[in-house]
């Protein structure tokens, strides 16, 4: 099973925990644990995870989708504890300890099933996980286009889920055949996409688990 956490947002699902501009989840898939971005600020991701009873050294590897300090901020402090392989952007600034560094330009397969779009317009790269024949994709803000994003994913199964931040997105038809919707973070039209598509819809926010 696919499970995602969302461990950093601008709300908060779980009310014990704290919101802020910002965005990051913990990925669980195929065995793995993938910090996907950190927030702004490292010692808010930290408590949030530790009131999630989440084992910072247990994360396998971080995937940052881009190089904005509310992405990127907590980064830092979550290295301090454990120095793991941070997958980023060719576009990024250089996060991390010497040689933990690995820099993304076309898609990659980080672990078995488990992928990098590539960079996108040169800003941004999506995490994509695959199950059978279809697609789980999670994006930080979009800023490549949720077009070009899910075309990219789809090169490794059929999308079935978007999770992320889409920012001012507003071309609708393209989440018709989704089966879940998670617009979190800097998503504009979160309301929209709910009326549209509430049976795919899912809310977001800090605390909130999606199982796929």
């Amino acid at each position: 099973m696919l499970k995602i956490t969302i461990l950093y947002d601008n709300t908060a699902w779980d009310k014990s925990l704290a919101a802020d501009w910002g965005f990051a989840c913990l990925v669980q898939a195929r065995g793995k644990k993938i910090l996907f971005d950190t927030g702004a600020k490292g010692p808010l991701l930290l408590g949030n995870m530790q009131k999630l009873q989440i084992d910072p050294l247990e994360i396998d590897a971080v995937f940052i989708s881009h190089d904005h300090w509310d992405h990127t901020g907590g980064l830092a402090d979550f290295l301090k504890i454990n120095p793991v392989n941070v997958y980023l952007p060719d576009s990024c600034a250089n996060y991390g300890a010497p040689g933990k560094s690995i820099r993304v330009t076309g898609p990659l397969e980080i672990y078995p099933n488990i992928f990098s779009t590539g960079e996108l317009q040169h800003i941004e790269h999506s995490l994509v996980i695959r199950e059978e024949q279809q697609v789980v994709v999670v994006a930080g803000c979009s800023h490549s286009g949720v077009e070009e994003i899910l075309a990219t994913a789809s090169v490794f199964g059929q999308v079935k889920a978007l999770v992320g931040g889409l920012h001012g997105f507003n071309d609708f038809r393209l989440l018709k055949n989704l089966e879940t919707i998670c617009p979190t973070h800097c998503t504009r039209y979160i309301k929209e996409i709910e009326s549209r598509f509430p049976n795919a819809f899912t809310g977001g926010g800090a605390g909130r688990i999606i199982e796929l």
